[in-house]
């Protein structure tokens, strides 16, 4: 399948992490920590973790601790398909289609929940075609937006023709949690909104990149090392300090079974975990791959969860189209990973036909 154009956005609301300390310190909220944990947040927030800023949909930050569940998805409910209507519409303008032009909607999410799907939300914003297929990816964690190009794969491999969007859509602060656990903790300080919205189709497009060579790998012994569980009715994050090293051996799995594909790897693009996760991911392909546009999507926006990796993807082509050679070929290894535990990639490679 072949990339047509891509379009990844971000809440208007732009913080620094040293204002989100200031927010926390006086949030009455954090006040019920101990004190070590309240020094825990201010050591990740106010040196350098790689962070510099977030973008937040939901607002007035200062009170979100004291939103119980059904207002947090209430929140999600309006933030989530306005977000992604704007990625959608800007994917659309810059492949020249309207709504009307597509065939297929994919959607993956895993910070909030409706029934039906943000796909059925976003299609009404937008005004598709009532006979436009929906589906809805959820629960797949920050690793979702490789498994859900592979279901557009599949699409297209049936109906080449068709044109087909996929949209990564995380309203991560719908699902902010705070208590003393030190994962909990250092989630809070990671993780921003965003989303990215991406336009598919069999035949070959205005990027010349052509996407295969799916895999995947899933590891449930480790499930509880990096998960979301139900605490109070809220969404509630586990992450344990071994996820960079689980994030690294997954990559490497991945990268290996790879090694044996006819084109070397020239790129790697992976998702922006952390700054921990990003060095352990580098250090487990032997550093011979920069991670720069990771290391600068995570400067700027933090860890959006699913859109991370495609907001990566959108930093390479930027620069490449920047530095005035945006034909140059390359291969392009994309890899994503997060609860389960799993880890996924594909390829993406400059036609040259």
């Amino acid at each position: 399948m072949y990339l047509h154009s891509l379009a990844n956005v971000v809440p208007t609301q732009r913080l620094t992490q040293r204002e989100c300390w200031e927010i926390l310190r006086h949030s009455p909220a954090a006040q019920k920590l101990r004190p070590g944990s309240r020094a825990l947040l201010e050591k990740i927030l106010t040196r350098d973790n790689g962070i510099e800023t977030r973008h937040f949909a939901v607002g007035d930050l200062d009170k979100i601790f004291d939103l119980d569940a059904e207002a947090l998805n209430h929140a999600f409910e309006r933030e989530a398909p306005a977000l992604g209507e704007r990625a959608l519409r800007a994917a659309l303008a810059d492949a020249h289609l309207t709504p009307g032009d597509l065939d297929d909607l994919v959607i993956c999410t895993c910070t909030g929940y409706l029934c039906p799907g943000l796909s059925s939300f976003v299609a009404e914003r937008l005004g598709l075609r009532t006979d436009v297929f929906l589906q809805d990816i959820v629960g797949q964690g920050c690793g979702a937006s490789i498994p859900s190009l592979r279901s557009v794969s599949h699409l297209l491999a049936a109906r080449p023709s068709a044109r087909v969007a996929c949209l990564a859509i995380e309203i991560c602060s719908a699902a902010f949690y705070l208590d003393d656990d030190p994962g909990v903790l250092v989630s809070l300080c990671l993780f921003g909104d965003g989303a990215s919205a991406s336009i598919w189709s069999g035949q070959p497009g205005p990027t010349g990149l052509r996407c295969d060579n799916f895999d995947t790998l899933h590891l449930p012994a480790d499930r509880e090392c990096l998960r979301f569980e139900n605490r109070d009715g809220k969404l509630r994050n586990k992450l344990d300090k071994t996820v960079p090293e689980l994030a690294g051996r997954a990559v490497r799995t991945l990268f290996d079974k790879q090694n044996g594909h006819a084109k070397k790897i020239d790129r790697v693009l992976a998702h922006a975990g952390g700054k921990n996760v990003i060095q352990a991911v580098g250090v487990a392909l032997e550093n011979r791959f920069p991670l720069a546009e990771s290391t600068a999507i995570l400067r700027r926006y933090g860890n959006m969860s699913s859109p991370s990796v495609l907001f990566a993807l959108g930093e390479y082509l930027s620069n490449q189209k920047t530095a005035g050679h945006p034909a140059s070929v390359e291969e392009l290894w994309l890899t994503s990973f997060g609860a389960g535990f799993s880890a996924h990639s594909c390829r993406l490679t400059r036609d040259t036909r």
